[in-house]
């Protein structure tokens, strides 16, 4: 669940995640517990930080099948570490 970890991150923390993707303030814990971000708040949470952690990140194993339009778009590179 690293990129739930970098939404938070992103966006200053679990409080203002659930806020800006419309959640309660316990929903992003439950989700890095049961390990999946629900379907339904991926694109909220693309949204909510500006591309950086993308529906792709947050469903690594599933994403073709629920936003095959996204298989035609390339996959943003990474920057390069420092």
């Amino acid at each position: 669940m690293d990129a739930l970890l970098k939404a938070v991150e992103v966006v200053g923390g679990v409080s203002r995640l659930a806020e800006m993707v419309g959640v309660s303030s316990s929903a992003p814990s439950m989700w890095k517990a049961r390990g999946r971000v629900p379907v339904e708040h991926c694109a909220a949470i693309e949204r909510a930080t500006g591309g950086v952690v993308t529906r792709r990140d947050l469903r690594p194993d599933d994403w073709a099948a629920i936003w095959p339009e996204l298989a035609q778009q390339p996959q943003p590179a990474e920057a390069p570490h420092a």
